[in-house]
């Protein structure tokens, strides 16, 4: 299930199917063109403009957080701002913004609107949580496969990432957002221990 999926580093993820989809690019060094690009919130390390730019063409979608929409307009392409709980249908990938904030922590304020997505490509849910802690919405997540942030600080660490598993059960969950700014592979293998035959590492593309 996994075998379309590559994990960027940090907590970036390019899915390659009839459409190649990235979700908050971030230090990459990629050839291959975007047909969607997600961004989840404005933080540098998810809108990153420069490494977004490197993946756009003028058929690329770009769909982001409404706060992303000044940094985007200069790219080529296609911009779409949701916020959470709002829809998009792209080239007939489905898109559904999930909230994503922080509940004990400063950094992520839920009055920002900022986002998660759940997205359906061919057949196939995924949910890339953004930058959150475990919250309540997540109780009403579908996916197949989830990334989930267990760099802790900023977001969720890996036991609370587990916790989050367990409430909206995916068939695979994959530990991201460590080994850069927060968190190391040591908090990924703890995660995957805890989740069990779910959990999944995906060794970050060099």
């Amino acid at each position: 299930m996994l075998e379309n999926v590559e994990f960027l580093g940090h907590a970036s993820i390019k899915i390659r199917g009839s459409k190649t989809v990235y979700v908050d690019p971030y230090q990459i060094d990629e050839q291959e063109k975007a047909d969607i690009v997600l961004v989840t919130h404005s933080h540098f390390d998810h809108l990153s403009v420069a490494d977004i730019e490197k993946i756009c063409t003028e058929d690329t979608t770009i769909v982001s957080s409404n706060d992303c929409l000044d940094a985007l307009g200069r790219l080529p392409g296609h911009i779409v701002g949701i916020a959470p709980f709002q829809h998009a249908n792209v080239n007939g990938v489905h898109i559904h913004a999930i909230p994503a904030y922080n509940i004990n922590k400063e950094f992520h304020p839920r009055d920002r609107n900022w986002n998660g997505y759940v997205f359906v490509l061919d057949g196939v849910r995924y949910y890339h949580p953004g930058d959150t802690d475990k919250i309540p919405e997540m109780s009403s997540v579908h996916t197949d496969i989830a990334f989930l942030p267990v760099g802790g600080t900023y977001t969720m660490n890996y036991e609370q990432a587990a916790e989050a598993v367990a409430m909206f059960h995916p068939k695979v969950a994959v530990p991201i957002h460590y080994g850069k700014i927060v968190g190391s592979e040591d908090d990924a293998q703890r995660f995957v221990a805890l989740v069990g035959e779910k959990g999944r590492i995906i060794p970050p593309k060099s």
